[in-house]
C-alpha cells in the first residue's frame, strides 16, 4: 500500500499541488468488484482545501488517473455500518450517498479516523460519524494553532514525508560509499553518528577561527553608519533648498491651471457663439427673397424655395441648454417667425391668385370643346403648379393652418371647373347619342323630374305604353335609323320604353364607341388629378383605405371631424383619407352625371346595359388593379352597382313580359316571340360578353331567362287553341335547342339536352296524334284478333272465330284499295301543313315521321295476317313501296 501512494503523490497529486494523507482500497456495494482508490488530500497553498478524491487504474493498467474529487465540507454523514463489530463496508453522504466496501477493515479504520481529525481541524461545519468507535475518534487540535500545513500536524496525521531529489541523492551517495549500508543498519547508523560528531566539532572551530574576521566586520559596519549619518544630514540641507523651489512651482503650476481654466472657457464660448451664428444667421439674399422674392417666375420661385428651407432649419434648430435663455436668441427666433408668418401671407395669396387665374384660363378654353367628346387637357396647369411643390411642403409644416386653407381653396375652385367641364362633356356625349341637343336635355333631367320622365315616355311611344306606338314620335329622335324595323307585340329586351328590336346594329355600336370614350377620358382625367394633389399637397397615394367617403367627411364646411390646429400636420392614415375627400369634393359631378348617362343608354335600348356593364366593369377592374382604395375605383364601383341594378332589372322585366305574353285565338302560334328574342339577345350577349370580366353576370342571366322561356313556351301551348299543343312545345323547342346548338353557351348544357328531349318527345307525341289510325276498320278488326289472343286463343285457331274468318278479313282488306289510302294521306299532309309554321321548317321532319310510324303499322299487321291465317294467301292490296310512293308524291305536288 505504501508504495501505490508513493506512486499517486507523485503521478496525480503533486503536479495539483496537493499532498496525500490517507488512502484505502473500495469498490461499490453490490456491483462487480471494480477496485478504486478513496483518498483524503489537502491543498499546499493557503487557503488550504481538504478533498475526498476518487482514483482509478486505467483500462491498460499502467497508470492511475483521477476519476472524480468532492470537497470536504460537502460532506454530511460518515456511516461505518456497526461500531463493534468489525466491517468492511461504509456509507459517504455528499449530495447522494456512496456506498463503499473496503478491502480491510483497517484500511476502512485509518481512513475514517484521518477524515474526523481534518475535520476537527479545518471545517467549522462538524461531519456526523455514524457508527464509529469512539477509540477512533482523538481528541480535536485545538483550533487557535496556526500551524503550517507542512508542519507537525499533518505529521501526526500520517508519518510519511516525501524526500525531494537533492535528499534521495545525498542519501544515494552515501550509502554508496559504504558497502554495509543495507547488510548492517545499525554499524550504518554508528556510523553516521560518529561522522555527524566530526563535522559539529568542525564547525565549533571554524566558528571561534572567524571571530577576528567578526570584529572586523563590526568595525567597518560602525564606519559604515557614521557615513550615512553624514549623506542623512546633506540630504536635508537639499530637501530645504528645494522646499522653496517647490513653492515656487506650486504657484506656477496654479497660474498655468487659471490660464488653461481660462482658455477653456474661452473655447467653449467661441463654440457657441459659433453654433448661434452657423445656425442661427439667415442670409441677407433668404430674408430679400422672402419679403420680395417673385413668386411668378422660376427662378425666384427656386429662391424662395431655397430661402424657405433655410428659414425651416434655422427655426428648428435644437439649442443647447440656456441658449433660450439670451436675450439675442429670442429676437433673432422672434424675427425667423415674422419672417415666416410675412411669407405663409404672401405665398398663400399668391397660389390663391394663382388657382383663380388657372380657373379663368381654363373656361376660356371650354368652347373649342365644345362639339368634341374629350375633356379639357389641365397637365400645363398642374405643370405650373408643381413647381411650388416644395413650398408646400414648407407651408404645411411651418403652418398647417394657412396650408388647410389653401387646400379648400383649390377644392372649390377646381370643383366649379371641372362641374362645367364635366357637364359639358356629358352634354356632348348626350347629344352624339340622341343625336339632337333638345332630346339629350331632356334625358339628362330623368334622375331628378319623374314628370319629365313620364312626359319623354308619352311622347316616345304614346300614353298607352304600348311597343307599336306612334312612329311619328319615334321618328323624332335620331337614334333610330331608316332600316328593317320588326313590329311585334312584345319585346323581350324592352325595358318598358323603347323596343331594342325597333334600333339598328350600327346605334348600339354607335352607343358603345360612345360610353367607352366617355370613360377612357374620365379615367386619365381622375388619375392626373389625383397624382397631382398627392405631389402639390404632399399627401400619401397607392395604398388601401378601408370605407367609403361619405358626405359628413366632406372637406366642405366648418365641422369636419379631422380638424387640425394651425402647425399641426395630419398623420399617415388622414392624409391618404384627404386625397379621397379631396377627388371627392372635386369630382362630385362625375358620379350624377354618370349615373343619368346610364339611365339614358337604357332608355335609348336596353341592349345598351349589356354594353354597358361589360365597359363598367372592365374600367373598374383596370381601376382596382391601380388603386382599390381610389376615387375613381370608388366612384366607377358605384356607378357599376347601378348598371348591374339596371341589367338586373332589364332581365326580370324581360321574364315578366314573358309570362304577360298573350296569342292570337285565330291564327296559328307558330315560333314564340320571346324564343325569337332570346336567340337575338343571346348572340348580341356572346359577343359583347366575350372574354369580359363579369361572364357570370351573363350566365346568371341566361339561367334566369331560359327556364323563363320554357315555361312560358309551355303556358302558351296549353293555352293553345287554334295550334295543337304538342305543335307549339315541338316548334319551339327545336328553335331553342338549335339557337344553343349554334351559340354553343357552356353555362346551358343542360337546357340545351333538354330542349332536344322536349322537341323529341312532342314530334312523336303529334305523330302519333296526327296519323291516329288511318285504316281504321282494318285497325278495329285487328284490335278484335288481338284480343282474342289475349284472352288464350292461339294465333292459328284465330281465323276459325266467325268474326275474325278469313273472309271477314278480305271484307276489310278490300275497304283500302291504294287509292282510298293516297287519299287519306294527302288530306293529313293538308292537315299538318295548317298546324306548322313555315319559320321552324319543320314540315318534311314531320312528314317523314308520319310516314315512318304508317309504315311501322302496316308491318304490324302484317305480321299478324302472318301469323293468325297462314296459308291463306290473304296480303293487304298496297304494299310498303306504295306507302313511300304515295308520301314522296304528296310531299312533291305540295
Amino acid at each position: 500500500m505504501t508504495a501505490i501512494k508513493h506512486a499517486l503523490q507523485r503521478d496525480i497529486f503533486t503536479p495539483n499541488d496537493e499532498r496525500l494523507l490517507s488512502i484505502v482500497n473500495v469498490c461499490k456495494a453490490g456491483k462487480k468488484k471494480k477496485n478504486c482508490f478513496l483518498c483524503a488530500t489537502v491543498t499546499t497553498e493557503r487557503p488550504v482545501q481538504v478533498k475526498v478524491v476518487k482514483v482509478k487504474k486505467s483500462d491498460k493498467g499502467d497508470f492511475y488517473k483521477r476519476q472524480i474529487a468532492w470537497a470536504l465540507r460537502d460532506l454530511a454523514v460518515v456511516d461505518a455500518k456497526d461500531a463493534i463489530k468489525e466491517n468492511p463496508e461504509f456509507d459517504l453522504h455528499f449530495e447522494k450517498i456512496y456506498k463503499w466496501v473496503a478491502s480491510s477493515t483497517a484500511e476502512k479504520n485509518a481512513f475514517i479516523s484521518c477524515i474526523w481529525k481534518l475535520n476537527q481541524r479545518y471545517l467549522r461545519k462538524k461531519i456526523d460519524f455514524v457508527n464509529v468507535s469512539s477509540q477512533l475518534l482523538e481528541e480535536s487540535v485545538p483550533s487557535g494553532e496556526n500551524q503550517s500545513v507542512t508542519g507537525g500536524d499533518e505529521e501526526a496525521v500520517d508519518e510519511y514525508q516525501e524526500l525531494n531529489a537533492r535528499e534521495e541523492q545525498d542519501i544515494e551517495i552515501m550509502m554508496e560509499g559504504c558497502e554495509y549500508a543495507i547488510s548492517n543498519a545499525e554499524a550504518f547508523a554508528e556510523r553516521l553518528s560518529r561522522e555527524l560528531q566530526v563535522l559539529d566539532g568542525a564547525n565549533i572551530q571554524s566558528i571561534m577561527a572567524s571571530e577576528k574576521q567578526v570584529n572586523i566586520l563590526m568595525k567597518l559596519l560602525d564606519e559604515a553608519l557614521k557615513e550615512v549619518d553624514q549623506i542623512e544630514f546633506k540630504l536635508s540641507s537639499y530637501e530645504e533648498m528645494l522646499q522653496s523651489v517647490k513653492e515656487q512651482m506650486d504657484q506656477i503650476s496654479e497660474s498655468n491651471h487659471l490660464i488653461h481654466l481660462s482658455n477653456t472657457n474661452n473655447v467653449k464660448l467661441l463654440s457657441e457663439i459659433e453654433f448661434l451664428v452657423n445656425h442661427m444667421d439667415l442670409a441677407k439674399g433668404h430674408i430679400k427673397a422672402l419679403q420680395e422674392g417673385d413668386l411668378s417666375s422660376s427662378r425666384g420661385i427656386e429662391a424662395c424655395t431655397n430661402a424657405a428651407d433655410a428659414l425651416l432649419q434655422c427655426m428648428n434648430v435644437a439649442l443647447r441648454p440656456g441658449h433660450d435663455m439670451l436675450l439675442a436668441v429670442k429676437q433673432q427666433q422672434q424675427r425667423f417667425s415674422d419672417l415666416r408668418e410675412h411669407f405663409a401671407r404672401r405665398l398663400a395669396s399668391h397660389l390663391n391668385n394663382v388657382f383663380v387665374q388657372q380657373g379663368h384660363d381654363q373656361s376660356s378654353t371650354l368652347a373649342q370643346h365644345s362639339v368634341e367628346l374629350t375633356l379639357p387637357n389641365h397637365h400645363p396647369f398642374h405643370r405650373d403648379l408643381l413647381r411650388y411643390a416644395k413650398l408646400m411642403e414648407w407651408l404645411k409644416s411651418t403652418d398647417y393652418g394657412k396650408y388647410e386653407g389653401l387646400t379648400k381653396n383649390y377644392m372649390d375652385y377646381l370643383s366649379r371647373l371641372y362641374e362645367r367641364e364635366i357637364k359639358d362633356f356629358f352634354e356632348v356625349a348626350k347629344i352624339k347619342m340622341t343625336g339632337t341637343a333638345k332630346e339629350s336635355k331632356k334625358f339628362a333631367t330623368l334622375p331628378r323630374k319623374e314628370s319629365a320622365v313620364k312626359q319623354e315616355t308619352e311622347s316616345l311611344h304614346g300614353s298607352s305604353g304600348k311597343l307599336t306606338g306612334s312612329t311619328s314620335s319615334l321618328n323624332k329622335l335620331s337614334v333610330q335609323s331608316s332600316g328593317n324595323r320588326r313590329s311585334q307585340s312584345s319585346s323581350l329586351l324592352d325595358m318598358g320604353n323603347m323596343s331594342a328590336s325597333d334600333l339598328d346594329v350600327a346605334d348600339r355600336t354607335k352607343f358603345d364607341k360612345i360610353f367607352e370614350q366617355v370613360l377612357s377620358e374620365l379615367e386619365p382625367l381622375c388619375l392626373a388629378e389625383q397624382d397631382f394633389i398627392s405631389k402639390f399637397f404632399k399627401l400619401q397615394q397607392h395604398q388601401s383605405m378601408p370605407g367609403t367617403v361619405t358626405e359628413a367627411d366632406d372637406l366642405d364646411g366648418g365641422t369636419s371631424s379631422r380638424q387640425h390646429n394651425s402647425g399641426t400636420p395630419l398623420p399617415v392614415s388622414s392624409e391618404k383619407d384627404m386625397i379621397r375627400q379631396m377627388m371627392t369634393k372635386i369630382f362630385r359631378c362625375i358620379e350624377p352625371e354618370l349615373n343619368n348617362l346610364i339611365a339614358l343608354g337604357d332608355k335609348i335600348d336596353s341592349f345598351n346595359s349589356l354594353y354597358m356593364l361589360v365597359k363598367m366593369s372592365h374600367h373598374v377592374w383596370t381601376a382596382q388593379n391601380v388603386d382599390p382604395a381610389s376615387f375613381l375605383s370608388t366612384t366607377l364601383g358605384n356607378v357599376l352597382v347601378t348598371v348591374k341594378r339596371n341589367f338586373d332589372k332589364c332581365i326580370s322585366n324581360q321574364i315578366r313580359q314573358m309570362e304577360e305574353v298573350k296569342i292570337s285565338k285565330k291564327s296559328k302560334v307558330g315560333i314564340l316571340p320571346f324564343v325569337a328574342e332570346f336567340e337575338e339577345f343571346a348572340g348580341l350577349a356572346e359577343s359583347i360578353f366575350k372574354n369580359a370580366e363579369r361572364r357570370g353576370d351573363l350566365d346568371k342571366a341566361y339561367t334566369k331567362l331560359i327556364r323563363g322561356v320554357f315555361v312560358n313556351v309551355e303556358k302558351v301551348a296549353n293555352e293553345s287553341q287554334k295550334t295543337p299543343r304538342d305543335v307549339v312545345m315541338m316548334e319551339n323547342f327545336h328553335h331553342i335547342f338549335a339557337t344553343l346548338s349554334r351559340l354553343k353557351i357552356s353555362c346551358l348544357e343542360a337546357e340545351k339536352k333538354e330542349a332536344k328531349q322536349k322537341y323529341t318527345d312532342h314530334l312523336q307525341s303529334y305523330v302519333i296524334y296526327s296519323l291516329g289510325q288511318p285504316l281504321e276498320k282494318l285497325n278495329h278488326f285487328f284490335e278484335g284478333v288481338e284480343a282474342r289472343v289475349a284472352q288464350g286463343v292461339r294465333e292459328e285457331e284465330v281465323s276459325y272465330q266467325l268474326a275474325f274468318n278469313k273472309q271477314e278479313l278480305r271484307k276489310v282488306i278490300k275497304e283500302y284499295p291504294g287509292k282510298e289510302v293516297k287519299k287519306g294521306l294527302d288530306n293529313l299532309y293538308k292537315k299538318v301543313d295548317k298546324h306548322l309554321c313555315e319559320e321552324e321548317n319543320l314540315l318534311q321532319v314531320v312528314w317523314h315521321s308520319m310516314q315512318d310510324e304508317f309504315i311501322r303499322q302496316y308491318k304490324h299487321f302484317e305480321g299478324l295476317i302472318a301469323r293468325c291465317y297462314p296459308g291463306s294467301g290473304v296480303t293487304m292490296e298496297f304494299t310498303i313501296q306504295d306507302i313511300l310512293d304515295y308520301c314522296s308524291s304528296i310531299a312533291q305536288s305540295h
